[in-house]
């Protein structure tokens, strides 16, 4: 790196082989922009094009740096992120191209490749441009949320797929990074139970291109069932039924051959409920098992975990439960949206600087007001609404990193209610049935509410929460079928200064334990991101009110 002082722009945008016959596998581009151990900008492109999971940064790239979203300095590098689909990136119209070889070896390196810049129609010139491999992104997707790597630490990166697997683990000790295992086999059956499995999209009256959004849906809908030996042996016999696309009557018939059960593809069927419970589990066990011989061969004291997979809550928490290590870290952009992110952390880390504390809170284009001073009339004005039972959409400041809106872009209301959080989850966002609806709440009151104590990753809404049964009817709403809860809890009040306001002077003065948690949005379309569209919002989804930059705004109509 020819002068280490230079900004790094760091880029997912890499695109899948067209293909009519399969969906595009390749989600969630993105683009950070990163100076001195600090994001200056990061941009989630779903979040501007209004695509969800956008994979289309090549045709966006240009116009992002023309209208100066992303405003760039004239000297900086690049670090591209790669995939399994490919290493190179260029822009629709070229004036942004990287070019590299293709990966040999996978370790915490930077490789050099060719990079060109095309600042107008006329000029252009050579910048340094360098690959950050797709699973060590992941894992360094952390970096700016925990601080760097502790000592004598396993480094983990499980998900769909990655460059050279799905599935890497690395030894960081005395200062050293050690490869120590990366395949696409030892996991690659687990992750695609989720994601790219005729069965479980079968089950779920799925798409193929609906691949994004199944693994949580699949997540949701196992804990209605229950885990069957006889099936996992079933499945294992029939590799999963992968590969049984357009084949619905022939796994009907084997249903029907092996359990003598008339089953039917339908969310309210118990042996399909059953069969995402049995998913579910051997996709826990996989996991698990995983980084349980890993740990009896190493006996690491920490573990970072990225990859979508770090994003099934319910494994999370076992993993924690276990105990194996001091400490699980998971980022709350861990799947493909962090992975700029990522990449700049590492290639800033080889710059030689610190990478400073982050908050969630990075997703920060068209932000151009800074929030007001919070007002305790607000607060009180907003505890009303809910307490009327009123649906009120949070747009405060900077948006999230990552797919999980945590008290920014959130839609909030009491959590007591079951009806009240079908209306949220059924009737104002349209999703299914069986997805369950999370809480936020202050850490002590989860401390005293749930079986499970908070960790750090409680915060970014990443573990699993049993509720006390003498709690329930306080929690009612945010009580999953088994008696769990997807808790985001705020322990400081500089985490989230508006909610950690409301929910303090809602549990002292009417003890309201938690509120409703829920991204702001439509399913099938991305986060609100701005004012204009939090305004939008307020009418089209017809909520009660609105919080913009700690501003109570009432619906009128």
């Amino acid at each position: 790196m020819n002068n280490p002082d230079n900004p790094t722009l760091a880029i997912y945008g890499i695109r899948d082989r067209y293909s009519k016959e399969y969906p595009t596998f390749v989600h969630d581009h993105n683009i950070c922009l990163w100076k001195d151990g600090q994001i200056v900008k990061y941009l989630q492109l779903e979040r501007y094009s209004r695509r969800k999971y956008d994979n289309r940064l090549d045709l966006f790239i240009e116009e992002i740096y023309d209208k100066k979203i992303i405003d760039l300095p004239n000297d900086f590098d690049v670090v591209c992120v790669n995939d399994f689909v490919g290493n190179a990136f260029i822009s629709n119209n070229g004036r942004f191209r990287f070019e590299f070889n293709l990966p040999y070896k996978l370790d915490f390196s930077l490789q050099k490749g060719r990079g060109y810049f095309q600042y107008d129609n006329w000029l252009g010139k050579e910048i340094d441009a360098y690959l950050c491999q797709h699973e060590i992104a992941h894992i360094c997707t952390t970096l700016p949320f925990f601080g760097e790597f502790k000592d004598n630490s396993l480094l983990v990166s499980i998900d769909g797929g990655s460059s050279l697997g799905n599935y890497s683990a690395f030894l960081y000790k005395d200062h050293s990074f050690k490869l120590i295992e990366n395949n696409w086999c030892d996991l690659g059956f687990a992750s695609k139970l989720f994601n790219d499995n005729s069965l479980s999209f079968k089950m779920l009256n799925a798409r193929p291109e609906e691949h994004c959004s199944v693994p949580g849906k699949l997540m949701g809908f196992a804990s209605y069932g229950t885990s069957d030996k006889k099936i996992e042996d079933w499945l294992i016999k029939n590799n999963y039924f992968k590969e049984f696309w357009n084949q619905e009557e022939e796994i009907l018939y084997s249903i029907k051959q092996n359990f003598g059960i008339d089953a039917e593809f339908s969310t309210h069927d118990q042996f399909m409920q059953n069969i995402a419970a049995t998913m579910q589990g051997i996709f826990e066990k996989a996991i698990i098992g995983k980084i349980q011989k890993l740990q009896e061969k190493f006996h690491a004291d920490y573990i970072y975990y990225g990859g979508g997979c770090a994003l099934n809550i319910v494994t999370n928490t076992k993993l924690i439960e276990n105990e194996m290590f001091k400490n699980v870290f998971i980022a709350p952009c861990c799947n493909d949206s962090g992975l700029s992110i990522g990449a700049g952390a590492f290639m800033e880390m080889l710059k030689g600087h610190k990478i400073k504390a982050h908050s969630p809170y990075l997703n920060n284009f068209n932000i151009n007001q800074k929030p007001n001073i919070i007002d305790n009339d607000d607060i009180i004005k907003t505890a009303q609404c809910l307490l009327n039972g009123g649906v009120v959409g949070v747009c405060n400041g900077n948006a999230e990193a990552g797919p999980r809106a945590l008290g920014n872009r959130s839609l909030i209301a009491l959590a007591n209610s079951a009806e009240l959080a079908q209306k949220v989850s059924i009737d104002i966002k349209k999703r299914e049935w069986y997805r369950p609806i999370a809480p936020i709440m202050l850490e002590e009151i989860a401390e005293m509410a749930a079986v499970q104590k908070p960790s750090v990753i409680s915060k970014y809404m990443l573990q699993d929460f049993t509720i006390k049964p003498e709690y329930i009817p306080q929690l009612r709403g945010v009580s999953h079928c088994n008696m769990t809860s997807r808790i985001q809890t705020i322990s400081l009040e500089s985490e989230n200064p508006f909610m950690f306001k409301l929910l303090k002077y809602m549990y002292e003065k009417y003890g309201v334990m938690a509120l409703i948690n829920t991204s702001f949005n439509i399913q099938g379309q991305p986060i609100i991101q701005t004012e204009k569209e939090a305004f939008e919002a307020l009418y089209k989804m017809n909520l009660d009110a609105i919080v913009i930059n700690h501003k109570f705004v009432k619906n009128e109509k």
